[in-house]
């Protein structure tokens, strides 16, 4: 029988899409990626496979998961087998660069920025820049390294201070702060590279870019502040015409899933700074809004599809549940479960 395989490091954020592919009837098998052995001489099961791999899996002690799964998404391409969010996915998920350098080839635009390679570039890289700066991590997730400087002196003692998180990849961000008239960003879903649905995060507990006033000159990064409200509402009825710009960007770098993020200044002008092929949904925020699919059934729907599509509805017609299990090419590990 053929099934979705999805790529993950993180059993964590895998529970709402176990039940999501119990309530959609989408057989399904889960390969924990964070080290085995790869015969890339074997041709891999058919089926269709979901890439799940976060930028952020080094903080989970999974420092080459991420190495790793691009080197088996080359494997699967490489024998014709059906990858939703490719290895080219990846390379985006993986470093802001690629991201800013794709989005603005489609006309998306983005903030300043400039790469400081190497801890002693960072300042340098910030006297290029008149007014605040945001610093962050090039191989971000979490928001990692995300600080607001308005002064450079106040950078520099940050640099050379133990408190400096080194980014994994040594390469760190400088990038001008956007001014938004609110504080909060929005960030438009996608599965099956098509909108979703879009969620409006309030910033005044921070967030990437964190743009709200509670911010202070000197600061090291932006202190948490009451929300006046819920900190994530899902909009389902929000149209832009920055949507159709994305759809373009993710079907030309074989995006299906993503998240992506982005901030209106006070003239109206859209910045997108953050695309998250490895997204996860808010619940609590999907209830409220009484939000017809969830971001997780439609991922399993998308994946379900994709089955149908390529082998005919047939092929998984009697599934009658999975559960989690080794790739053919993995050495046993405690985190998954056979």
């Amino acid at each position: 029988m053929v099934k979705a395989y999805v790529l993950h490091e993180n059993d964590a954020w895998m529970e709402p899409l176990r039940a999501a592919f119990e309530a959609e009837g989408v057989p399904h098998e889960e390969w924990f990626l964070d080290q085995g052995t790869l015969d890339i001489d074997r041709a891999p099961p058919e089926g269709v496979f979901y890439n799940r791999m976060s930028a952020s899996s080094h903080t989970r002690d999974h420092r080459y998961a991420a190495e790793y799964t691009a080197g088996v998404l080359a494997w699967l391409e490489s024998h014709g087998r059906r990858v939703v969010n490719s290895g080219r996915a990846l390379q985006l998920e993986i470093s802001k660069l690629a991201q800013y350098a794709a989005l603005n080839a489609h006309g998306v635009r983005t903030p300043r920025t400039v790469a400081a390679a190497g801890r002693g570039r960072i300042v340098e890289a910030a006297e290029r820049f008149e007014g605040p700066v945001i610093v962050k991590h090039n191989r971000g997730g979490k928001g990692l390294g995300v600080r607001l400087f308005r002064e450079r002196a106040a950078l520099a003692r940050y640099v050379d201070s133990a408190a400096f998180e080194a980014p994994i990849d040594g390469i760190t961000l400088v990038q001008t702060y956007i001014q938004a008239p609110e504080p909060f960003i929005t960030r438009a879903e996608f599965v099956g590279g098509r909108f979703l649905y879009a969620l409006r995060v309030d910033t005044t507990q921070g967030f990437e870019l964190c743009p709200a006033d509670e911010c202070q000159p000197g600061d090291a990064f932006c202190a948490a502040a009451p929300a006046a409200g819920p900190r994530f509402q899902v909009d389902l009825g929000f149209r832009h015409p920055i949507l159709a710009r994305y759809e373009r960007f993710l079907a030309a770098n074989g995006v299906d899933v993503a998240g992506i993020e982005f901030i209106a200044d006070r003239d109206g002008e859209v910045w997108t700074y953050d695309v998250n092929t490895n997204t996860n949904y808010n619940a609590e925020a999907e209830a409220a809004a009484r939000a017809p699919l969830t971001g997780m059934r439609a991922i399993a729907r998308h994946l379900g599809a994709e089955l149908d599509r390529i082998y005919g509805p047939a092929a998984h017609a009697n599934f009658r549940g999975a559960k989690q299990s080794l790739p053919p090419f993995a050495e046993p590990r405690k985190s998954v479960a056979s």
